[in-house]
């Protein structure tokens, strides 16, 4: 009887052992997944004299590089990077032909084949390094306007033209490129990421505490309506990224309505 007691301990003692084994055996691929999301999710990160990468939600970055200017300076000019699956869609390229170069070639290095370059207006500092992103085989695309703009102003242009909208997409996640009316330019588009709630305003959208800038083509009796707009449409904005300057929520939306209601120069 007691042989039989030592019997059945003995085979209880080494299930528990099995099942322990078995869970301290799980412990290291589960943090080796953790530690590969972890490359994964901060992979894009990336300084350097010319470029800064930043990452401002799960699947979206912030390029920055500066452009030279006679009115303003030495001036910081953002962009944005939407990633999933190993592919990329860029909005306005970094502000010369070197900076540009040395994103492609980043993001290629990091193995993420970039599907679409976008402008947002026809300005230099979104236009201005496109022909090394054409040089790569990138298509470019732009609102139709841009298009005719940037070919009235012998600007680098873009391959490619839509009228209002252009559905793309990077991986599994959506991205929009959307027209809502004049602002900064008569031509001035969005980007928006739905899934993530990120909008990418470009130079339609004012950083917090920013000056109304360069106004030479702006329409400023039309602008704070056309923000409005975006508001209406998208009220569940979370992250939003200007132009110029620090990303922010709704707020900077509001902030830009206060600046340029019953606007004057």
């Amino acid at each position: 009887m007691a042989n039989n007691r030592i019997l059945i301990l003995f085979f209880i003692l080494q299930i528990l052992i099995s099942c322990n084994n078995s869970k301290l055996e799980s412990v290291p691929d589960k943090l080796e997944e953790e530690k590969e999301k972890l490359i994964d999710n901060n992979s894009l990160k990336y300084t350097s004299e010319n470029l800064i990468i930043n990452k401002v939600s799960e699947n979206v970055y912030q390029h920055i590089s500066s452009l030279k200017t006679d009115s303003f300076g030495k001036v910081p000019c953002n962009g944005m990077i939407a990633v999933n699956g190993h592919e990329a869609i860029i909005f306005d390229t970094p502000t010369n032909k070197e900076n540009s170069q040395e994103l492609i070639n980043f993001l290629t290095k990091k193995k993420y084949k970039i599907k679409v370059i976008v402008a947002t207006h026809f300005h230099s500092d979104c236009l201005g390094g496109l022909n090394v992103f054409h040089e790569n085989n990138i298509p470019s695309y732009a609102l139709n306007q841009t298009i005719e703009l940037a070919k009235k102003n012998k600007s680098a242009i873009p391959e490619n033209g839509f009228k209002n909208q252009l559905e793309l997409n990077a991986g599994d996640i959506k991205i929009f490129a959307e027209y809502f009316g004049e602002g900064h330019t008569s031509d001035n588009i969005i980007g928006y990421i739905p899934n993530e709630n990120v909008l990418f305003g470009g130079c339609l959208i004012k950083a917090l505490g920013a000056g109304k800038g360069n106004l030479e083509d702006a329409n400023i009796n039309e602008w704070a309506e056309t923000v409005k707009k975006i508001k209406v449409k998208y009220p569940e904005l979370q992250i939003v990224i200007p132009g110029h300057g620090k990303s922010g929520g709704i707020e900077l939306l509001d902030f830009t309505i206060e600046l340029f209601q019953k606007s004057t120069p």
